[in-house]
């Protein structure tokens, strides 16, 4: 069994305005039922960890909406960040305090906003990972490629170690169209979803070595954590920790030293980044339409959602208004009660412009 970390953060830019900095996408039900990417990720890990080895950071705004919908999660168990450090302090934190309650402990780190269609074979390639790191590997979980992406990191594959088990050579940023395209063809690459297994003394004895600084002040907040002090140490550690995240900060060193390694998975994974994907994972319609949301009606009957004549659209129907649509093909219309977007599908990913010029005016509906 292993110790399940959920960080849960950000504030998925590119769904705005459905997800929000205050109300983001992890806790919204996207993944065709009614359970929110946040429940459905502790759902599926299920098999592997138990609810009381089960932890999720997150930061203040959110914690309180995180217990409600995870009433069953041992209060001890969210670990809430003061403020945003990035990933490796995020991860570095669940690893340190789990070691002060069990050093021997596996533990796996897992993104409270992704989607996953398989979940016995998600089971099965956790199981091969954490033999993997039973071994003293530092584990990552890559997804087989289904198409060249330019939105993924990749992992560059090298020799295999037992299994499916293969090491890791080189991390790759976001490639060009050509050379994702050439490393799908090479049979050599994964993408990078940032799905960690790994033993916590292990992983903490190479952020020892790469981030002294970050261990030094993780292991200081870790020792008084379940203590009285915790408040005090964490105000006064937690600003001084560097920024950045664990790809960089420990997973490419350790790569290059010979300690990272994969298990590749093909289990319908999912990273939910923008309204065209949701369009494409989600049910629709025979003509490719995609209502968001729990239900296509109102209360009375009256329908939140009028299509005639549309295909291949995606509607988020959020503000109890009717939202109708004619003769439309391959848009998004989210309507909400304080904002609306209308764009084609393929210009998806750019919505994070909308949200960054909303910043730079000073706009609070992000």
């Amino acid at each position: 069994m292993l110790h399940a970390v959920i960080p849960a953060g950000g504030s998925g830019t590119r769904l705005w305005p459905l997800s929000r900095a205050t109300n983001p996408k992890f806790l919204h039900p996207l993944t065709g039922t009614a359970d929110t990417l946040i429940q459905a990720t502790v759902t599926r890990l299920a098999p592997v960890a138990a609810l009381a080895d089960t932890y999720v950071v997150t930061g203040t705004a959110h914690a309180a909406a995180i217990a409600r919908q995870l009433p069953d999660l041992p209060e001890s168990n969210i670990l809430i960040e003061p403020s945003p450090r990035d990933s490796c302090a995020a991860i570095g934190l669940a690893a340190a305090v789990i070691a002060q309650r069990d050093p021997e402990a596996v533990m796996g780190s897992f993104a409270a906003d992704h989607l996953v269609r398989d979940g016995e074979r998600f089971t099965q390639v956790l199981r091969d990972a954490e033999a993997g790191a039973r071994r003293g590997l530092l584990m990552t979980v890559g997804i087989t490629p289904t198409h060249p992406e330019t939105g993924y990191g990749y992992l560059q594959c090298g020799a295999v170690v037992d299994g499916p088990i293969r090491t890791v050579d080189e991390f790759k940023e976001k490639p060009s169209l050509d050379v994702a395209t050439e490393y799908v063809r090479s049979g050599r690459y994964l993408w990078n979803a940032s799905m960690f297994v790994w033993r916590v003394d292990v992983f903490l004895r190479e952020l020892a070595r790469q981030q002294p600084e970050l261990h030094a002040g993780l292991i200081r907040i870790a020792a008084a954590w379940d203590g009285d002090d915790r408040d005090r140490v964490l105000g006064e550690i937690w600003p001084t920790l560097p920024k950045i995240s664990v790809d960089y900060a420990v997973m490419e060193g350790a790569a290059a030293a010979g300690l990272v390694a994969t298990v590749p998975g093909d289990f319908g994974w999912n990273d939910v980044g923008d309204f065209h994907t949701l369009g494409d994972v989600l049910p629709g319609d025979d003509d490719g339409n995609v209502v968001v949301g729990d239900s296509a009606t109102l209360d009375g009957g009256k329908p939140e959602v009028l299509l005639h004549d549309c295909a291949g659209t995606v509607l988020v129907p959020q503000s109890g208004r009717l939202v109708a649509a004619l003769g439309m093909r391959d848009v998004i219309v989210v309507d909400t009660p304080d904002a609306v977007l209308v764009c084609p599908r393929h210009r998806a990913q750019d919505v994070k412009k909308l949200v960054d010029e909303l910043k730079e005016r000073g706009d609070s509906r992000i």
